[in-house]
């Protein structure tokens, strides 16, 4: 379609708009729709022009869009101006994140606006609640099995609490990110409900069928997410006589994006918790929004297509709201995420960089940093104007997702390394302190992922209960060195809720019948104020871990080479217990920071001489900036510590 063609037919559609949206003031709205609308138009008709409906649902598509703008309150219309002229606004050094459930960290959304003091302490300025969505009581998958979009689930509290918390964390400069599910819907949900009932228009909602035919088709290529809790990709539904398909758990409906009035339910949706003060959305399971016989029915192009128009809809609507794809998928996969474009992040400007996450957890447990070296090299580059969100852990389980090439390469085999880091985090070895849970696991095959607090599986909890002060010293170094490297890699740090003050694994969801079986739960604690209130009390781990997280998130907000522009270079040393990179600035090189972390329970040195010009700073010695000290040098070699790391920059 030529762009003469969409504009012609964008003036057709203004011509028939609802009278109640020609009578307001959308000058912005309209000036983005026309810069907007050759791309959006170009996406649905590829998507949905075979379509009877297609012009009928074009019209629906621009009337949502204009609606959820006349809706979008004021202030938020204005800080979408502000970042539209800063459009690198996020990829600054100065965001650093937290996720947490706001039930476990604070009872509900009141309790979270009484403890954003917290945050402040801290220096966290980005804040994810996990999902907070209406949901049912028993099955909902810890928030994932929505039940209603638009509403508050009464146990977090309401949409009025949730405004008067956005608008609080606004207040004081911090940015909140939600959820929003968008592969399935609970079962209870009212389209569940309707389709049910025998409504055809809500069955197409969905993807259902009369019989085991074309289910039968799809299972033979797609792979089961949960093999022992949820065994294959479709439930029988006895009301509604129909197989659906259900690819997460059997109560998880998967919507049919194939039908183009699901996906502007989708973008209503998206747009009015955009609304509601989100700044950042996190758009979960995207992988799996299109199913196609033949495949995986994961990371189709089609899927690719829906995220770009999504983001170039909320563009024209608010466009100072991202999203985060949620993509835990292959490395070469994950940065497709961003989108095509060269420069401009078309899909999701944010992604989980999942493969960092996991390479950390190889390096803790082997002590060397092999996989971890080789494993960035194979990350792809991402798109200049996106970034990654780097964690140590998350609500989720630990997956061990490393490419089997680059494990080969290193030395190991595929099958047994993997093993060998499952028994580990379950503390099957006399050396292992951790104290990790399997999470579905397989015992045909011996896979499995792994749960577990960060301090549990560090050996933190162990340390404590026998009371041994090196232990619990070398868990804390651990601690701290893996939050040093996402604080320093590139890309926004996301901290997990509890891990700031040492929180270990939390059995209390054993006594609850609907948690009992998911062990993803040890890891989602309650936060224990009074633990948590030794944060200020020197001489507890909980004061060791929360001060030097304070210091480390202060100095990366005034490091500006900590900004992410691909301005990252990783370093062979030759020592396989290393992991050191450079970070520099592109317009001043000579600006530049080198990173240092040593993975071993032994100290390491670093010949300087070998690493060009920093064996020969200008001014002759090189500074700590975390310690605020000259690290140690023996004829120009740099001793790193046990478990520590240096951010070393010339002075």
């Amino acid at each position: 379609m030529y762009e003469q063609q969409a504009h012609t037919l964008l003036n057709d559609i203004l011509n028939e708009i609802e009278a109640g949206i020609s009578k307001q003031d959308l000058r912005y709205f309209y000036t983005r729709l026309g810069a907007n609308f050759y791309a959006i138009h170009s996406l649905f008709e590829r998507l949905y022009g075979h379509r009877d409906d297609f012009k009928e649902r074009s019209q629906k598509l621009v009337e949502t869009m204009a609606w959820q703008y006349i809706r979008r309150p004021e202030d938020l219309r204005q800080k979408d101006i502000e970042r539209e002229a800063d459009h690198n606004w996020f990829l600054s050094q100065n965001w650093v994140g937290m996720a947490l459930y706001s039930q476990g960290f604070a009872g509900n959304l009141q309790g979270m606006k009484d403890h954003l003091n917290y945050f402040q302490d801290l220096g966290v300025n980005l804040v994810h609640i996990m999902p907070i969505m209406q949901c049912p009581k028993g099955s909902s998958d810890g928030g994932y099995a929505v039940s209603d979009f638009r509403k508050i689930d009464e146990r977090a509290g309401s949409l009025q609490d949730l405004n008067q918390l956005a608008r609080s964390m606004h207040d004081r400069d911090i940015l909140l990110t939600m959820d929003v599910v968008l592969n399935h819907t609970s079962d209870e949900h009212e389209w569940a409900q309707k389709a049910r009932e025998g409504d055809p228009k809500f069955q197409d909602y969905y993807y259902t069928f009369e019989n085991r035919n074309v289910p039968d088709m799809f299972e033979q290529s797609m792979p089961e997410v949960f093999p022992e809790t949820s065994p294959g990709n479709f439930t029988w539904d006895e009301d509604m006589q129909r197989w659906v398909m259900t690819v997460f758990n059997s109560y998880q409906w998967d919507l049919n994006y194939s039908n183009p009035t699901v996906f502007i339910e989708m973008l209503d949706v998206i747009l009015f918790w955009a609304n509601q003060g989100a700044d950042i959305l996190r758009l979960d399971a995207v992988a799996f929004l299109w199913k196609k016989i033949g495949s995986t029915c994961q990371n189709e192009r089609e899927a690719h297509l829906i995220l770009q128009l999504l983001k170039d809809c909320c563009q024209v609507v608010a466009p100072g709201v991202l999203y985060i794809a949620e993509a835990i998928v292959a490395p070469v996969e994950v940065t497709k995420y961003f989108g095509e474009d060269a420069v401009i992040a078309k899909e999701c400007e944010i992604a989980y960089n999942a493969t960092y996450m996991a390479l950390m957890w190889d390096a803790v447990a082997t002590k060397n940093t092999k996989l971890l070296n080789q494993g960035i090299k194979s990350l792809p580059v991402k798109l200049e104007r996106a970034t990654w969100l780097n964690y140590i852990r998350c609500h989720d389980d630990i997956g061990l997702g490393f490419d089997d090439r680059d494990i080969e390469l290193v030395g190991y085999q595929p099958a047994q390394h993997r093993k060998f880091l499952i028994d580990y985090y379950m503390g099957r070895f006399d050396h292992s302190h951790a104290r990790g849970l399997p999470f579905g696991e397989n015992e045909k095959t011996g896979d499995a992922r792994i749960s577990g607090s960060l301090a549990s599986l560090v050996g933190l909890e162990y340390a404590l209960e026998i009371g041994d002060p090196e232990a619990i010293e070398d868990s804390i170094k651990i601690i701290l060195l893996l939050h040093s490297l996402i604080m320093s890699f590139g890309g926004i740090p996301l901290l997990y809720y509890g891990d700031e003050v040492g929180t270990t694994n939390d059995v209390s969801y054993l006594e609850d019948p609907y948690k009992k079986g998911d062990s993803r739960w040890v890891h989602r604690p309650v936060i224990d104020w009074n633990k948590a209130d030794l944060r200020n009390q020197p001489g507890h781990p909980q004061y060791e871990i929360f001060t030097a997280l304070k210091r480390m998130i202060s100095v990366r907000k005034e490091i500006d080479v900590f900004a992410d522009f691909n301005n990252r270079e990783l370093i062979d040393v030759g020592n396989e217990h290393l992991f050191v990179f450079e970070r520099y600035c592109i317009q001043q090189q000579h600006q530049r920071v080198l990173v240092v972390a040593n993975f071993n329970d032994k100290p390491q040195h670093l010949n300087l001489s070998e690493l060009g010009s920093w064996g020969n700073p200008q001014n002759g010695q090189l500074y700590d900036l975390f310690s605020g000290q000259r690290p140690d040098l023996f004829k120009n070699a740099l001793v790193i510590p046990a478990f520590s790391f240096y951010w070393l920059q010339e002075s």
